[in-house]
């Protein structure tokens, strides 16, 4: 689940780079994009702590290192894609 929030993340902060390249207003896909953000580091945080209450180690050290590594792209590109819109200078 955190892997589509995160991508939902991505998409609507590009939604919010081209709607601010068109010179219309953004806050809507911006909101939505960082909201969706914090969604996807509460949904793996969550799965995390599930696994360590059912005590399934090996599950995290299989999958860990490699969700920590994606979740990391998710949030360094939708902060990264949302900051451009932010500070771009209006014409």
């Amino acid at each position: 689940m955190w892997l589509f929030l995160g991508l939902g993340a991505i998409i609507f902060a590009l939604l919010n780079l081209a709607s601010k390249v068109n010179d219309k207003k953004t806050q809507w896909y911006r909101f939505i994009s960082l909201s969706l953000t914090t969604l996807t580091l509460y949904d793996f945080y969550l799965d995390g702590a599930k696994r360590v209450i059912n005590e399934d180690w090996s599950a995290l050290m299989d999958s860990m290192p490699t969700l920590s590594g994606m979740l990391l792209f998710c949030v360094v590109a939708s902060i990264l894609i949302n900051s451009v819109s932010l500070f771009k200078k209006n014409n």
